[in-house]
């Protein structure tokens, strides 16, 4: 049994080199099409995970469950994904990205039937963290994709052009959730449509993706972009499939640079969920927002983040690669927007939006360039368990976040405020920003491997 599944999940096999005429006509087409299929793919992968927040109120209301009881399904399902992204990173870089990811969104969207379906807050509980695991086989196998069919020299602008799905996906996931609760009849709809488009879009991916060049009769990316006359001595064979342990203790945990890429996605991760998870609650209790003008601010961060992540990945590009440069300097914006949202009155949310936009702007080139960083030192073979290695550290904050900033807001606001409360919030979402510019100036000078 356990035999059947993992030759399921193995890597497609080499096919025989095809006719030179032949690699320059599908050569372009193959790239846009597993290009396409990972973009479209990955954003799906939103529609069932950022599909709760729409309609907590509601679910409060229908099965009684309390403030912090929603808020404990959203801390496990952050950390969940954290691990799961790990776990399923290392599996990824061993297995077909075909089946693999496919396989991710399908169970993803089981796991939003049952959801729905279910009335009892331990189910609930686990299935949303079971749904954050299962939701970690979505990066690692585009990572996989991207860094087989796209080269050292290009991965600015593609990988750039690729992350934009985090920004559809996560834009839109809100309003589908909450049309469908609203015209479907309940909050369980908010789980039951996403799902079905879930499942439907694991039947696009196994017919649309593809795993490696090869395993389509193509020459390696590095052999048909020209990228390197010969292959590197510290890669040895480029296209072998690596073991676990290789990937881990080879390629990932001995990597000081990995390591630190790592604490700096966890306090990235801080600087750009700190706004998503509470700056709709933030804008309606100090600024005299409404319940829609806070859901626009979600949309605002996301969709703020779409053109610039392109632009600066070109530029990455431009500038030799120096992806670290571009990313530190990008900080700098960033401390800017949430030094004057802290200062900024109420009576003035225009401003508060220009600078919400600025802070997604600017978040998602970092958040990008820190797994390409990691992608131009590690290589293509081992990008899946790198990921998955950072993106632990990246939702490790995000949940470490989500709990204390509940906390303090909770604790200050019997002391000093709500006022004073969100001073002190916002200033650690300040701090975090900082540190993340500080760890990210170490690589300053990092380019991707001769």
């Amino acid at each position: 049994m356990l035999k059947s599944i993992r030759n399921f999940f193995t890597p497609a096999p080499h096919l025989p080199r095809l006719p030179d005429d032949e690699v320059r006509r599908l050569y372009p087409r193959y790239r846009i099409q597993v290009l396409e299929a990972t973009f479209l793919g990955y954003a799906m992968f939103y529609l069932v995970r950022n599909n709760m927040s729409p309609v907590v109120k509601d679910m409060e209301a229908a099965l009684q469950y309390t403030r912090a009881q929603m808020g404990d399904i959203a801390a496990m399902t952050a950390l969940s994904y954290g691990l799961g992204k790990f776990v399923m990173g290392a599996l990824s870089d061993r297995s077909n990205p075909r089946v693999f990811m496919a396989c991710g969104l399908l169970a993803t969207a089981l796991c939003n039937f049952a959801f729905g379906a279910a009335t009892e807050y331990p189910i609930h509980l686990a299935l949303w963290t079971l749904n954050g695991f299962v939701q970690g086989m979505g990066w690692p196998p585009c990572g996989r994709v991207m860094g087989h069919w796209f080269s050292e020299r290009e991965r600015g602008l593609t990988f750039s052009i690729w992350n934009t799905s985090h920004n559809l996906g996560g834009g839109i996931a809100g309003y589908v959730a909450g049309w469908a609760a609203a015209h479907g009849g309940g909050w369980q709809w908010a789980f039951f449509l996403p799902g079905v488009l879930a499942a439907a879009g694991a039947g696009y991916l196994f017919w649309r993706l593809r795993d490696t060049p090869q395993s389509v009769g193509l020459p390696p990316i590095e052999e048909y972009n020209q990228d390197y006359p010969e292959r590197r001595a510290t890669d040895g064979d480029l296209e072998r499939e690596l073991t676990t342990r290789e990937l881990l203790f080879q390629y990932v945990l001995v990597n000081k640079w990995v390591w630190l890429l790592a604490f700096a996605n966890f306090f990235a991760y801080i600087a750009r969920y700190s706004m998503l998870d509470w700056g709709p609650t933030y804008l309606r209790e100090i600024k005299g927002a409404t319940v829609t003008q806070g859901g626009l601010a979600v949309l605002v961060i996301e969709f703020g983040g779409i053109p610039s992540t392109i632009l600066f990945g070109w530029v990455s590009d431009l500038v030799g690669g120096r992806r670290g440069m571009v990313a530190t300097l990008c900080m700098v914006p960033i401390l800017a927007a949430f030094m004057t949202i802290l200062l900024t009155p109420a009576g003035h949310l225009w401003l508060d939006m220009w600078m919400l936009a600025i802070v997604g702007c600017f978040v998602y080139p970092v958040i990008n360039f820190i797994v390409i960083i990691a992608l131009d030192l590690v290589g293509k073979k081992a990008i899946g368990t790198a990921a998955g290695f950072i993106g632990l550290f990246g939702y490790l904050g995000r949940a470490t976040h989500n709990k204390y900033s509940g906390e303090m807001l909770h604790y200050l606001t019997g002391v000093s405020g709500i006022h004073t409360a969100w001073i002190v919030v916002i200033a650690a979402f300040l701090a975090c920003s900082a540190l993340t510019l500080v760890l990210l100036a170490f690589t300053w000078r990092l380019k991707p491997r001769a």
